[in-house]
């Protein structure tokens, strides 16, 4: 086992696929091909799952790849102590339903501990596409919320993929709407109030279900419905069609402006924000400091 196969393999592990990691490490698919499979020889078990829709770290592999990423960190920390090197690039990637606050927490993140040298990710995606960044390891952490309602499926899926969910927060549901929308006057609104107004929610893809939406009482129909698939998108739709989205109440002026704002909604619900990781791996520096910094942010709101 030698530190070159556990830096291609960690490279493929982030980029999903031989023929990306290949050319992000410099050498043919076969060089990197054979350097994977003399490894996954010598460890008696793949590291890889293979198939047409690219490749995904094995069960057996996530655990492996937590230590080789120890290792080749502290390489990297020798090689800049004692051989004068450059600073480690260092590398961070989250994956998150679409909150501001989520943002503004990676913002801090890198204006406080970015070095000359990161690639870092922020991934605005779908909630299963959350749970499989931090199962195969495309990302250290994952944000996202549970309630009474999706609790017990999210919670078989976590336990299916050895994740761990840790609350950061519970909210209460707000509605986002434009300042310039008429229940704008209102102190709380109420669904009744919101009956004649487009309700605005992001698309899941192929997991459209009920359990995946990022909106709380997604079993009610409505209306108006529209679906999009990004946060800027959906604000410029309230501001225009004076439509709505149920959130946390969280919302942030730097990002967003000031002609979004949060209304209390009338609900016995309750909103658990939390951060996911994968219990068989150690968190990095940079991924322990922004969890950090989304408990800051979110104090501050």
């Amino acid at each position: 086992m030698t530190l070159q196969q556990l830096k291609y393999a960690l490279a493929i592990a982030d980029c999903g696929s031989f023929n990306e990691a290949s050319r992000r490490m410099f050498v043919t698919q076969p060089t990197l091909s054979n350097a994977i499979q003399d490894l996954e020889s010598k460890l008696g078990f793949s590291l890889f799952i293979r198939s047409s829709k690219g490749v995904l770290v094995s069960p057996e592999g996530v655990e492996f790849l937590s230590y080789a990423r120890q290792v080749i960190e502290q390489e990297a920390l020798l090689e800049q102590r004692f051989l004068d090197q450059s600073p480690i690039k260092q590398r961070f990637c989250v994956s998150t339903q679409h909150y501001a606050f989520a943002v503004n927490a990676f913002v801090n993140l890198l204006k406080r501990f970015g070095s000359e040298s990161y690639e870092c990710y922020l991934r605005e995606t779908k909630t299963f596409d959350i749970i499989q960044d931090v199962c195969h390891l495309r990302s250290e952490i994952g944000i996202l919320y549970v309630n009474d309602f999706n609790f017990r499926i999210l919670s078989k899926l976590f336990k299916q993929n050895e994740l761990k969910f840790t609350e950061l927060f519970c909210a209460t549901p707000h509605v986002f709407i434009s300042r310039e929308n008429p229940l704008a006057r209102k102190k709380k609104v109420s669904l009744q109030d919101l009956e004649e107004y487009p309700c605005l929610s992001f698309e899941q893809g192929n997991h459209e279900s009920f359990f995946f939406s990022e909106e709380i009482l997604s079993t009610l129909k409505h209306k108006k419905e529209i679906r999009v698939s990004d946060r800027a998108t959906l604000f410029n739709l309230l501001i225009g069609l004076n439509g709505y989205t149920i959130s946390t109440g969280i919302i942030s002026s730097d990002l967003n402006g000031e002609n979004i704002i949060a209304k209390p909604l009338q609900s016995e619900e309750n909103i658990r924000v939390g951060s996911l990781c994968h219990r068989n791996i150690q968190l990095s520096m940079l991924a322990r400091e922004y969890l950090t910094e989304l408990q800051k942010v979110v104090a501050k709101c």
